[in-house]
């Protein structure tokens, strides 16, 4: 069984895309994709994809929009359609549900630019940060963020939980970390997926937006069950923006469903990290320039095939 993932904020890198927009076949059809997103986003995502620097592309109104673009424009040189089952890391579960059906490419771009630009303006509220924790016992670092008032906003699995809240409480997590543990400090604007976020979760669940119900298997970033329905996968969505990602539970699931390999789409690298460690034996392609192209549609072909025997 073959899954396709998408990553999440934070797997970008300055000019990503530059391989995709120039020097090969499909660099036109590329193009057109992006600008059609940038006139959806009202940002040029050709220049942010391509030109931008690392701070620029840090910025949580731009990268939001720019990775669920960059997610589509790629997996349309793909037959994605024959994949068992798809989920998407935070901003990426936007990318995965349109891969479902659920959303029309443009609606999730668009949706992508709200999430982005009204989480970048809940940030600026009040000071409030994340840091990865990395290694120790789950249960004593679940309690140490509890007891410093954070959350775990990221429970990614491979020993990697992200904390969430008021910087000071982060200062006191780096100079206490949990037994066997590292703290590492987050360039990222605020406390995604907590309380913090209300005012961006609001704001999200305000846009009028159509959905489909998915075509295949579309997974939740809320608990890593599949969605019921169209109208589940989006009210999941708006949810999310308030509540942690549980990518372990997503992993977990996907073993249990059987699947055997798995797309990362680009900008790759994060996930497919996070299956090796974590879905030993799964093989993981990652797209992240056209020469990948051709290892990622044999992959499907060979999964297609022993889904039809």
């Amino acid at each position: 069984m073959l899954a396709l993932l998408a990553p999440g904020q934070g797997s970008q890198k300055p000019g990503f895309l530059s391989s995709w927009l120039t020097g090969w076949e499909g660099a036109d059809r590329a193009t057109a994709a992006l600008r059609d997103y940038s006139a959806v986003s009202g940002l040029d995502l050709v220049r942010l994809g391509t030109e931008a620097d690392a701070d620029e592309i840090r910025d949580t109104a731009k990268t939001q929009p720019l990775l669920v673009a960059a997610g589509l424009t790629v997996a349309a040189f793909l037959p994605v359609e024959k994949a068992a089952v798809v989920a998407g890391h935070s901003i990426g579960e936007l990318t995965a549900a349109a891969l479902a059906g659920v959303l029309e490419p443009s609606a999730a771009v668009g949706l992508a630019a709200v999430r982005g630009r009204e989480m970048a303006a809940a940030c600026a509220l009040e000071p409030t940060g994340m840091s990865a924790v990395l290694g120790g016992v789950e249960a004593d670092v679940l309690q140490r963020l509890e007891e410093l008032g954070l959350s775990p906003a990221n429970r990614n699995g491979a020993g990697q939980i992200v904390a969430a809240g008021p910087l000071p409480a982060l200062a006191k997590l780096a100079d206490d970390p949990p037994a066997r543990a590292r703290v590492i400090a987050l360039q990222v604007a605020g406390a995604f997926h907590t309380p913090y976020m209300a005012p961006a979760r609001e704001a999200l669940g305000a846009v009028d937006v159509t959905v489909a119900e998915p075509t295949t298997t579309l997974l939740s970033n809320a608990d890593g069950t599949a969605v019921t329905g169209g109208a589940d996968a989006l009210e999941r969505i708006v949810r999310q923006v308030t509540a942690p990602v549980r990518w372990d539970s997503c992993q977990a699931t996907l073993l249990e469903l059987g699947v055997t390999a798995a797309i990362e789409l680009a900008p790759a690298g994060t996930l497919a990290g996070l299956a090796k460690r974590a879905m030993k034996g799964v093989q993981v392609v990652t797209v992240n320039t056209p020469d990948d192209l051709p290892a990622a549609a044999e992959l499907i072909a060979a999964h297609a095939s022993e889904a039809s025997a």
